[in-house]
């Protein structure tokens, strides 16, 4: 496999690993509203939860990632590739936050692992 879809991969996983901690984060926080009056003590409550704080890191990293697979390939070959974290995120809502998975979106995915696995061979 060449290393440059491995790096797209790792941006992918990565994003996927951050996305989940940012909602456990703000789950913990309850629904939120930004307002005037509140902004700073919202954004300071937001900016302080550690997995809010992690998930953003972890998400960043990601994305170091992703630059280097696009200093090597195509960005046509490459932006497909980040579709599948729509894959990871469903799989993720249903195992971390026992969200509903219907049989539609379990479709959907296969159309985009099929969608991936067809640009991966042009």
């Amino acid at each position: 496999m060449d290393i440059a879809v491995i790096y797209i991969l790792i941006s992918v996983v990565t994003g996927a690993v951050g996305q989940v901690m940012l909602k456990k984060g703000m789950m913990s926080l309850g629904p939120l509203t930004l307002t005037a009056k509140d902004l700073i003590s919202t954004v300071l409550k937001i900016g302080t939860n550690p997995f809010v704080f992690f998930g953003l890191a972890i998400y960043v990293g990601g994305i170091i990632f992703w630059l280097v697979a696009l200093s090597r390939v195509d960005l046509s070959f490459a932006y497909p590739f980040a579709s599948l974290s729509y894959v990871l995120m469903m799989a993720a809502s249903w195992i971390f936050f026992k969200e509903n998975i219907t049989l539609f979106k379990v479709a959907g995915s296969a159309v985009i692992i099929v969608g991936v696995w067809l640009v991966s061979r042009g």
